[in-house]
């Protein structure tokens, strides 16, 4: 028997040498939380040597924080390394370059002990500097919105999430490793819970932000990151019928769009958009051809 209280939430943050995870600590820090709840911050290293080490441990909060080195470069290696150590009755992820609002855990717990849920995910907002390209501000491609499909919400990602993690029959699951370098693992995670009876409600207050790296402000970028969205999406057909149904009906859709990319040729914003719908349902058809994906982490 532990003695602590019975709405306990471990929030798990992976980092791979971003100094921005102190700034990070410090939303996690002020959060407020409802009478008889506490948290406890893990933070999972992904780095070769221990090199947030000293910046996570030095970093003062008034919650207990836990730092764990997962080294790979493997970002599922170290999102499995939080849920090894997570003890809660509740899980929160949420980005090491991310901050949270005061009262972002308490407004996911709220809904998902209202609602019944077993998981909850919010937005996380994109915060563009002044040299992001108009058309890329006002399409608005990095924010990270939750939807429903169908009346539905399948899955989510680790960008702004709560996940119910006392005696449920998902306490053994893990990322898949083999998305660790490329993407998606997260959306893959979840789908999967989802296909183990976990039922997923939204709560679009419950908000996060994240700026906006220089490097991601490229046309070639988003085309890249639309297209592994796409992969990951794949995992909601885990069978081979539903692989070939959401094949033709992705194929169908990518050549709508890329005819809707030629029809506006004259008019860059347009044909930027319609590019980037492409790419997404492009990425589903390499995902129902299970297609190698990408490597883009742990570079």
């Amino acid at each position: 028997m532990t003695d602590r209280p019975a709405r306990h939430i471990d929030v798990l943050m992976c980092t791979f040498r971003r100094v921005e995870v102190t700034q990070s600590l410090t939303s996690l820090d002020q959060q407020i939380l409802p009478e008889g709840v506490t948290m406890r911050v893990i933070v999972a290293d992904n780095d070769d040597t221990p090199s947030a080490k000293q910046r996570v441990e030095s970093h003062q909060m008034s919650c207990p924080v836990h730092y764990v080195h997962a080294p790979a470069r493997n970002i599922s290696i170290a999102r499995n390394a939080c849920l090894d150590h997570a003890t809660g009755d509740w899980v929160a992820f949420i980005d090491d370059d991310e901050m949270a609002a005061p009262d972002w855990l308490a407004t996911l717990l709220r809904t998902a002990e209202s609602s019944g849920a077993d998981g909850v995910f919010g937005p996380a907002i994109a915060e563009y500097g002044p040299d992001a390209p108009d058309w890329m501000r006002q399409q608005d491609h990095h924010s990270n919105i939750p939807e429903r499909r169908g009346g539905v919400v399948q899955t989510g990602h680790t960008c702004n999430a709560m996940l119910r993690w006392g005696d449920v029959p998902w306490r053994d699951a893990r990322f898949d490793l083999a998305r660790g370098q490329s993407g998606g693992e997260d959306t893959e995670f979840f789908f999967r819970l989802g296909q183990m009876g976990a039922r997923f409600e939204l709560e679009m207050n419950a908000i996060v932000t994240e700026p906006v790296a220089p490097k991601r402000l490229t046309l070639g970028w988003l085309l890249r990151r639309k297209f592994r969205m796409g992969q990951s999406y794949a995992a909601s057909a885990p069978g081979r019928s539903d692989r070939i149904r959401l094949f033709l009906s992705a194929a169908g859709k990518a050549a709508i769009c890329g005819l809707a990319t030629a029809a506006f040729a004259l008019s860059p914003p347009k044909r930027r958009f319609w590019a980037l719908r492409g790419a997404l349902h492009l990425g589903v058809c390499a995902g129902c051809l299970s297609l190698r994906q990408p490597q883009i982490y742990g570079q």
